[in-house]
């Protein structure tokens, strides 16, 4: 663990005492974080509307407002945001098992290894369809992973429907219920998906082992542009107002 705690403490003296190259600094065109008030929650809002309702329009009518889940303790709305003019590039909600049970056990029982056991899932990623869209998820999965890291996560959990799985299964992901397919999850609109999860100690070491493409952007890159401080839960209370707000209302005042 000591390059996990390289990249999240920045100590590149601690990198290269462990015989690794250090660190890589890298800037991005856009700032990620911890979604940290009403209009960081909005913009995220805006975006996972667009990009479900380019795919899935009926399913993409009820991501128009703020879920209920965005406001919980124990959950990080990421939000990726344009350096030139502010726009959302992505968004991606990390939702941790440490007040309550994961969306996803409302539809399957987890099996044994993965029973009380520190877990976050990612639900409600979405990305502009712009070229940089591609970027952006890369990043959100390095947030991802990073959040996880910081908060003591033992397991990444992660659902797709076909073919958004197969991303899922080059990053490494193991199948959750080998063989058993997709399955129906009430929290996405009863849609099948294929569960998968990644043991957070065993990222790095099963990724240099496999050379992952991503492994030097992950394990040996430093993105400054990239922070997973958890400010949410300090600043984000579901407002009054919220209910009678949309993501297309927002988007054309902006």
């Amino acid at each position: 663990m000591l390059q996990l705690k390289a990249l999240l403490d920045a100590d590149l003296d601690a990198a290269s005492r462990t015989g690794e190259q250090a660190l890589n600094d890298e800037r991005l065109p856009f700032t990620l974080r911890v979604a940290g008030t009403q209009d960081d929650l909005w913009k995220a809002v805006q975006i996972r509307h667009s990009a479900y309702a380019r795919h899935l329009p009926d399913f993409a009518a009820t991501l128009a407002r703020p879920e209920p889940t965005d406001f919980e303790d124990g959950v990080a709305v990421l939000l990726a945001e344009s350096k030139m003019d502010g726009a959302p590039l992505g968004t991606m909600r990390i939702e941790t098992n440490r007040y309550r049970p994961l969306a996803l056990e409302r539809s399957l029982e987890l099996p044994d290894w993965l029973q009380g056991r520190p877990l976050a899932e990612a639900v409600r990623l979405g990305v502009t369809e712009e070229r940089i869209g591609r970027v952006v998820k890369t990043a959100l999965f390095k947030a991802y992973f990073l959040y996880c890291a910081a908060q003591g996560v033992d397991w990444m959990v992660i659902a797709g429907r076909s073919p958004i799985d197969r991303q899922y299964e080059r990053l490494m992901f193991r199948d959750v219920y080998p063989g058993q397919g997709f399955i129906p999850l009430r929290h996405a609109a009863g849609m099948p998906h294929r569960v998968m999860a990644m043991q957070v100690s065993q990222a790095e070491p099963m990724w240099r082992e496999a050379r992952h493409p991503l492994y030097d952007y992950v394990f040996r890159t430093r993105h400054e542009d990239i922070s997973i401080a958890a400010t949410r839960q300090a600043t984000l209370a579901e407002p009054a107002w919220a209910s009678g707000r949309t993501a297309s209302t927002m988007s054309r005042h902006q």
